[in-house]
């Protein structure tokens, strides 16, 4: 819980961290030191200095300040203020945007009076956090203690308030204050803790981790927007797997996907488990490597089971294929939506990654060459490979796929001929001269009169 008073920090001096301006992006650095010129505090603060002292690249840089967001965006033409939650600053150079946010503190109104406050819902969930505080204050506001970490640019020192260090060299991860209500206040903290665990590989703190398997239905009170970017932090941050295993074990990946969920948990057979495990994986390794992934990709295999089975139910039902497909599709997209948000740039090509699966099945005539050129076939292969490490008759199709992809232009097209069709068993020789002969007098023309 939050100390009566703040208490004095651990200040770790510019030669006893090994935390350096050179390995703070230049943009951040300019954002500080306009800040501290013009009279006011500047910290980086969060995952930046995390990563730096455990010796990772930050993905980005987060500055907390005592200006007011206002102040901020009157020193940076390229400011603009953002959220109604919590009211930043976002600092933009190019492509690279940098959050400025004003300390904050637990009261029930800032410092001036302004009558701000901080607003709550009925189950504890902060709705409208815009009390402003001291850097103290603001250390006992953040979720986790490695996260509240601050290097002050005016003497290049790192203030620890909350413990922060110690759990940082013990590789623990623990909740600032009374977990269950951090986890009231915003359960997607309990998210957050999950994807720390995995993209760090820390343990976490017992009082942290216990109510986890209880506290998982808080998750249906964040807007499906919001969860659907934590789920983007989750699997596209380079530890999908890892983060996958821990929210089963956490019993908190039903509440972002519950069809795959039941599909995982009704299922005696391996099938579900490892299409999503080889995904994950896949997209891990092609993270590690630099190269790019599409969320579509990702939420094709997420949502491929439940798909699978509402399609074939329908086509038990009498449905024809690609109707049932598309109607199958419709149906566990809408209810996917009532969970995390899945906008159309990726809905739509995710849509047509699972159209592609029956055309690959498609293997003769001029089809397979169509096909080729489609702009979904790329994504459409490589999600059957992923397929086929669990199911023989997508093996045996992406066999045949993979084999065609290495022939020339004339080999494909010998492979797509139609196999040849036998004799029909019964008929005389005499019997095929006699059409052959009929054939030839047919075609001979007529002489000229």
């Amino acid at each position: 819980m939050e100390p009566s008073t703040p208490l004095q920090p651990l200040i770790i001096p510019r030669p006893e961290h090994t935390l350096s301006r050179a390995q703070i992006s230049p943009a951040a650095l300019k954002v500080l030191y306009r800040l501290h010129e013009a009279g006011y505090r500047a910290c980086l603060v969060g995952g930046g200095v995390r990563d730096l002292l455990l010796g990772r690249e930050p993905k980005d840089f987060d500055i907390a300040t005592d200006a007011r967001p206002e102040q901020v965006h009157k020193l940076f033409r390229n400011a603009r203020l953002i959220g109604r939650r919590f009211r930043l600053a976002h600092v933009q150079f190019g492509a690279e945007i940098i959050e400025v946010a004003t300390f904050r503190a637990h009261g029930t109104d800032s410092e001036d009076g302004d009558g701000a406050v901080v607003e709550q819902a009925e189950d504890g969930r902060i709705l409208s956090d815009n009390v402003y505080g001291s850097i103290e204050e603001d250390a006992w506001r953040r979720d986790f203690t490695l996260n509240a970490l601050y290097y002050d640019i005016a003497n290049f020192a790192v203030l620890d308030y909350v413990g922060g260090l110690t759990d940082l060299r013990a590789g623990l991860i623990r909740l600032i204050g009374d977990p269950l209500q951090r986890y009231r206040e915003d359960p997607v903290r309990m998210l957050r803790a999950v994807r720390f665990a995995a993209k760090l590989g820390f343990r976490l703190d017992p009082a942290t981790e216990a109510p986890l398997p209880r506290f998982g239905h808080l998750l249906e009170k964040i807007p499906p927007a919001r969860l659907f970017e934590e789920v983007l932090k989750l699997f596209l941050g380079g530890c999908a797997l890892q983060s996958f295993e821990l929210l089963r074990h956490y019993r908190l990946f039903g509440w972002l996907f519950p069809a795959t969920e039941r599909c995982l948990s009704h299922q005696q057979q391996h099938y579900p488990k490892t299409l999503l495990a080889r995904t994950l994986a896949s997209t891990d390794e092609r993270l590690a490597a630099g190269l790019s992934t599409h969320p579509a990709f990702l939420f094709a295999a997420l949502l491929w089971e439940p798909l699978r089975e509402r399609w074939h139910r329908l086509e038990d039902e009498g449905m024809d294929g690609s109707e049932a497909l598309q109607a199958a599709a419709d149906a566990v997209i809408q209810a996917q939506l009532r969970h995390t948000a899945l906008p159309r740039r990726y809905s739509l090509p995710m849509r047509e990654i699972w159209e592609m699966q029956p055309r690959l099945a498609a293997i003769t005539g001029k089809r397979p060459l169509r096909l080729l050129s489609h702009p979904r076939f790329r994504a459409g292969y490589d999600f059957l490979l992923l397929r086929a490490e669990a199911d023989e008759q997508a093996a045996e199709l992406a066999r045949w796929w993979t084999g065609f992809l290495a022939l020339d232009d004339t080999g494909r097209a010998i492979a797509t001929q139609p196999p040849a069709k036998a004799p029909a068993a019964g008929k005389s020789k005499s019997r095929r001269r006699r059409k052959a002969r009929a054939s030839a007098t047919d075609a001979t023309p007529p002489a000229e009169s």
